[in-house]
């Protein structure tokens, strides 16, 4: 499970004395730990999907705020987050291409917006963009 490799990454991170890969890690597991008391409240197991989600999420947070510190200059803060974003990258899954997602749209029987995106979101969650899903699907 995705969530015991970043656990182990944070332990590997504190030995090496690795100050910025123990920050984002400890950041994701707090994340993962909330999501899985609101998991846990419905009874139900936080999936490695649920952890893709979070991560993906993270690596969004990430981007918008290395941004902000390009805008002012802020080189070591920038170095940092570049580092963090590859290591949560890390953890998430290689991403459809754009032919993988129209070969897999052109073998559906039903073919209509609300049925492809309900065969991604069933089949490939975390795995492709949805709005890259739909646009491919509007332009075809």
């Amino acid at each position: 499970m995705i969530y015991d490799e970043i656990k182990k990454a944070n332990i590997l991170a504190m030995k090496e004395k690795d100050s910025v890969a123990h920050t984002i890690y400890s950041v994701l597991i707090n994340k993962l730990m909330l999501e899985q008391i609101k998991k846990r409240e419905k009874n139900e197991q936080l999936t490695d999907v649920d952890t893709i989600q979070i991560l993906q999420k993270s690596v969004k947070e990430l981007t918008e705020e290395l941004e902000n510190y390009k805008k002012v200059n802020n080189t070591e803060e920038v170095q940092n987050i570049t580092k963090q974003i590859e290591l949560v990258k890390s953890y998430l899954p290689k991403m459809m291409s754009e032919d993988e997602i129209k070969s897999i749209i052109m073998s559906l029987e039903d073919k209509s917006v609300p049925a492809v995106m309900k065969h991604f979101k069933a089949n490939y969650q975390g795995k492709c963009d949805m709005r890259q899903v739909s646009e491919i699907l509007k332009s075809m």
